[in-house]
């Protein structure tokens, strides 16, 4: 991937998404090194990148770390094609983070993912940070095709945070 491209989608994602949910510049970049990671772009006409999904890629499921649309195209359909094409790809199950159900908008964004087919499991669960100034982030996990039962998600759980977050302390919630 080249330097241009990455800015692209570290420009959308910045529009996107509060400090506490990206790493830094160069902590994303070295995502690029990772063998499970991977980032997959949609473009317009002119070549230019206007929706990104950054994933990543593990045996037994598929994590969607984040998805985001050019904040000034968003409610066209170009995330829900995204997705739809992510979700086609593989038969794997697919899991991601949402904000608890508190609010509007996290209702919304919560409602986007199930009219997709994911499913919100209750279990307690936290993004540890992503930049050292941060704390835990209180979230939930959505799953597709199927919610999942209690030890399918501790150790999808367990997966994300040696893998995807690098913490080895237990975040038993």
């Amino acid at each position: 991937m080249n330097h241009t491209t990455f800015d692209e989608i570290f420009a959308i994602m910045e529009a996107s998404f509060p400090t506490s949910e990206i790493r830094t510049y160069e902590g994303q970049q070295e995502l690029l090194d990772v063998p499970h990671y991977r980032l997959i772009t949609e473009v317009n006409a002119e070549g230019k990148i206007i929706a990104f999904i950054a994933c990543w890629e593990f045996p037994g499921f598929r994590f969607v770390e984040h998805i985001a649309v050019d904040p000034s195209i968003r409610g066209g359909g170009i995330g829900k094609k995204l997705m739809e094409e992510y979700i086609r790809q593989s038969g794997k199950p697919v899991l991601l983070e949402v904000e608890p159900p508190l609010g509007e908008m996290e209702q919304r964004r919560i409602g986007f993912y199930e009219r997709l087919g994911f499913h919100l499991n209750p279990y307690a669960y936290v993004q540890p940070p992503l930049r050292e100034e941060n704390a835990d982030l209180p979230l939930q996990i959505m799953t597709y095709p199927n919610p999942v039962d209690e030890e399918e998600f501790n150790l999808y759980r367990e997966i994300l945070y040696t893998e995807v977050y690098k913490v080895t302390t237990p975040y038993q919630s």
